[in-house]
């Protein structure tokens, strides 16, 4: 054996057990102290050492680190060179993206890993593409020397998932950047009760993530990066996402693990809705009046919650991908990835998405909502969108108005009960939220309809000017069969949430 062609790491039982305690925090599965041989790097390629047999794609550092390695094989990385290849073997900056070197890490010397050597062992996006160079650790591991990756992400940085996801080809940097998710609002990011869903530390945290990385113990608080929403290491969901995007189940749903708090009356205080958005989408927001109850209509499903015409639920409208051409050519000038996250975006001249969130509606792209085949094209989807807006709009209207009549009595914080006037309040509210007529439309009309009914019946008040048309036991039968044909989500929540 030669130093230059094998280095070998030799653990005691003694030193076995040291390692144990001193890697406090990572499961015990996760890393298995081993003797561990792998090709010695040159010097140009400035500490990476990429994999250790190139031919089965183990890395060096999956020698040890066997659970990452394992999970890690079936995700994309595994084969980013292959897939450069196949789509004609581009180079520069495109095979940077697809190997191990400077790209996607802390180191900013350009001449490393496959860029300097143009070995095969860097090939792929492994391990050390985010991690950064290995060979200090892997010779002599310590809980100084781990290379640990960011979670960070802006536009234009030179470590972490935006140096490569980037660009007019795979812009996800750029949208993400103009939407909700890549800013911290102030106030939630200092709020215990908050920072599960408004900063990438407290989420990471509330989907019970206990790995390490640059900034986990930061007092600087992050924004919803990548890493928050997307398992670098695991493959199990589409799309390497921490959960599932077709879901019912506002714990199992990535989108709906934050999109659902206070969906319904709280009965110790007096704040409306907060991100009600998932219980609307599956039929359980909102405040159900006593004569809806009375007929045991505890949920109100339709299309856009349904598994069956919408699978992915969220996503398909929200994270929609689309090719933009060039109105007079046809030639490709932009693929949007809808990481803004808009589902009806606004578009500038080239019909390029846009972070303004003001445009009028004839200058939206309802792209989004032609993907499931439920709206026929996208003027069909931009007519119901205009119906179902003025049809609720109307009925906020006139509930507002029978509201105003209600006693001041009615509406006290902290009586632990929910009285009809607050609750229909909390339907007005609702209703009102940004979007969410569009998420469940027929839940939000039934609402909004049988609470002035009960307003009525209630107070012994009467609706001046428009009268709405009472609910009926068609009305009841209709609710009831489209419950019937949807899968039923066990997600409805109470209390302060």
């Amino acid at each position: 054996m030669t130093a230059s062609n094998i280095a070998r790491l030799y653990v005691s039982a003694a030193r076995l057990a040291a390692l144990a305690l001193l890697f406090t925090g990572c499961v015990s599965s996760d890393i298995v102290y081993r003797n561990s041989q792998f090709p010695q790097p040159s010097a140009a390629a400035k500490g990476f050492v990429g994999y250790a047999q190139v031919d089965t794609k183990q890395t060096t550092c999956g020698n040890c680190h066997v659970d990452q390695q394992t999970k890690w094989a079936g995700t994309k990385h595994s084969h980013a060179w292959a897939d450069l290849q196949a789509s004609g073997g581009a180079t520069g900056e495109c095979q940077a993206c697809h190997s191990v070197d400077d790209k996607g890490n802390a180191t900013t010397d350009t001449a490393a890993g496959y860029r300097s050597t143009l070995d095969a062992r860097y090939q792929d996006v492994q391990c050390e593409s985010c991690h950064g160079p290995g060979l200090t650790h892997i010779t002599a591991p310590s809980i100084d020397n781990r290379p640990l990756a960011s979670i960070a992400v802006s536009v234009g940085s030179d470590n972490g998932c935006s140096e490569c996801h980037t660009g007019v080809h795979s812009p996800f940097v750029e949208e993400w950047a103009t939407s909700r998710h890549g800013i911290v609002e102030a106030a939630p990011s200092l709020n215990p009760a908050c920072i599960g869903c408004h900063t990438g530390q407290g989420a990471l945290a509330a989907f019970g993530v206990n790995t390490n990385y640059v900034e986990k113990e930061s007092t600087t608080p992050l924004p919803i990066t990548c890493a928050v929403c997307h398992d670098p290491h695991d493959p199990t969901q589409t799309h390497q996402l921490r959960f599932a995007i077709n879901a019912p189940d506002l714990d199992q749903n990535l989108c709906m693990r934050c999109h659902q708090r206070r969906s319904n009356p709280d009965p110790t205080a007096s704040r409306g809705p907060h991100s009600p958005q998932g219980p609307t989408l599956l039929g359980t927001a909102g405040w159900f009046p006593p004569l809806l109850i009375a007929q045991g209509i505890t949920e109100i499903n339709a299309t856009h919650g349904s598994q069956v015409a919408n699978p992915s639920l969220c996503a398909t409208c929200h994270v929609n991908r689309a090719t933009v051409t060039d109105k007079l050519t046809g030639a490709f000038t932009f693929q949007s990835t809808g990481h803004n996250f808009h589902a009806i975006p606004c578009l500038d001249d080239t019909g390029k998405p846009t972070a303004d969130s003001t445009c009028v509606i004839t200058q939206r792209s309802f792209v989004a909502c032609t993907a499931s085949g439920c709206h026929g094209d996208e003027n069909a989807a931009r007519g119901a969108l205009i119906s179902v807006t003025s049809q609720v709009d109307g009925l906020i209207v006139q509930l507002n108005s029978l509201i105003a009549q209600i006693p001041a009595s009615e509406f006290v914080t902290g009586d632990n009960k929910i009285t009809t006037g607050e609750g229909a309040l909390f339907n007005a509210q609702l209703a009102a939220f940004t979007g969410q007529p569009v998420h469940n439309p027929f839940l939000i009309r039934t609402l909004l309809t049988a609470s002035i009914q009960q307003v009525e019946l209630d107070y012994g008040l009467t609706l001046s000017g428009s009268v709405v048309k009472p609910l009926t036991k068609a009305d009841f039968d209709l609710i009831r069969a489209r419950n019937a044909r949807k899968p039923s989500p066990t997600a409805r929540r109470t209390g302060s949430q």
